[in-house]
Formats: C-alpha cells, sequence, structure tokens
C-alpha cells in the first residue's frame, strides 16, 4: 500500500533536486506520469464537485478532468520547486478510516527546522490503492478545501467557469506553455 506514496515522494524529491535550473514544464512533465499513478484524480474531482457532478455533461466531465489534473500536477511542481536536503518518512503504521487507510509521511528538512505532515487517504479499486484524499498536518483535507472553492465557481457560472477558473490557477503557478 505505501508503495504509491514511495514512488510519489521519490519523484517529488526528483523535482525538487531538478529546481528552478528546469523548466517548470519539464518539472511538470517529470511529475505528471507519478502523479497519475499514485492519485485517483477522477474520483477526487467527483468528491470535490459534490451533488453538482451528475448535472455536468460528459464532455464537460472530461475537460474538467483534464484541467484538474493539470491543476494538481502544477501544485506540486510549485510547492516543491527547490532542495536543501529534505527527505521523507513514511510512518510504518497505517490508520484506518472505515475501508480507506491513511499512511503518514514527514517532510524532513536536512537542518533541525520545521517537519511538515502529509498524510495519504488511500483506496483499493480493482486491487490497486490510490490516494484520494491528502491531509496536511494530518487534519486539513485537499477534498474539503476544494470541494469548498469549487462550490463557489460552479454556482457562479457551472463548469465551464471551474474549468476557466483552474486554467488560470494552472497559469497562475507555471506559465502558458504547459502541455498535458
Amino acid at each position: 500500500m505505501a508503495a504509491p506514496i514511495e514512488a510519489l515522494d521519490a519523484g517529488i524529491i526528483a523535482v525538487m533536486r531538478a529546481g528552478k535550473q528546469v523548466s517548470f514544464r519539464d518539472r511538470f512533465h517529470m511529475l505528471a506520469p507519478t502523479i497519475d499513478h499514485a492519485f485517483d484524480l477522477a474520483a477526487i474531482l467527483r468528491v470535490s464537485v459534490g451533488l453538482h457532478w451528475g448535472d455536468i455533461e460528459a464532455t464537460q466531465q472530461q475537460n474538467l478532468l483534464r484541467e484538474f489534473r493539470r491543476f494538481t500536477i502544477a501544485s506540486y511542481v510549485a510547492n516543491f520547486d527547490s532542495y536543501d536536503g529534505e527527505r521523507f518518512e513514511i510512518a510504518p503504521a497505517l490508520r484506518a478510516i472505515a475501508a480507506d487507510q491513511v499512511v503518514s509521511t514527514t517532510l524532513l528538512p536536512a537542518d533541525n527546522g520545521e517537519t511538515v505532515r502529509i498524510d495519504y487517504v488511500m483506496r483499493q479499486e480493482a486491487g490497486t490503492w490510490k490516494i484520494i484524499d491528502v491531509l496536511l498536518d494530518g487534519t486539513i483535507s485537499r477534498v474539503a478545501v476544494q470541494r469548498s472553492d469549487f462550490r463557489g465557481m460552479l454556482a457562479q457560472g457551472g463548469a465551464p467557469a471551474l474549468i476557466a477558473s483552474l486554467e488560470r490557477k494552472v497559469v497562475d503557478l507555471g506559465g502558458s506553455a504547459l502541455e498535458s
């Protein structure tokens, strides 16, 4: 179950080591396969959109998933853009939340600076464990934060407004030269 997290941690460290000497676009493409493998982005998006998901036509759902994927990858690349000897440590014990499992990791600085706890909520689908939520400091759910943000966008202009918002965020994070 920890294998996707180990691969994600290794991918993040590789992107951090590449740093700003490597273009954002190239770091995006370095990390994309790891994100695709570790996360169930479609499930995360459905939960983040909530009850409105069924009201969105299939073409817009696909466009929304494409932009959500780009936004997720760009967020990781933007937040992990330099390396100073940090490393990840995965806690050996798992915590159950119903049928899901929580894998706790800690980002440890090279010096005695502040650590960052990142918990990954994992769900098994068809024999494969995938991340369905990320809890910062063990409590702040990324899905809950996105759900709140997405609700406002959907109320303002439906799926097209949410798609446009995610596109703008990707540009803000990494520039317009990204391809996926």
